[in-house]
């Protein structure tokens, strides 16, 4: 079995934390490539998968890991 990872909510603020610092340095492509390392809940990947597609939502940049 693979082992996964998952990311504490003192690591999730962390990256946001950080990421807004970022955006409001005027990098929103970096906040935005900064935040994607989060991973993205099971639900809310479920709806991207319904509405942009398996694919879109693989090659997205996402982590699609636990949390």
């Amino acid at each position: 079995m693979q082992k996964t990872e998952t990311m504490t909510l003192d690591e999730t603020f962390a990256i946001l934390r950080e990421a807004y610092a970022l955006q409001d340095a005027g990098d929103r492509e970096g906040s935005m490539r900064l935040t994607k390392t989060i991973p993205l809940p099971p639900y809310l990947a479920k709806m991207a998968k319904e509405k942009v597609g398996v694919e879109y939502l693989l090659n997205s940049g996402w982590n699609l890991g636990k949390q």
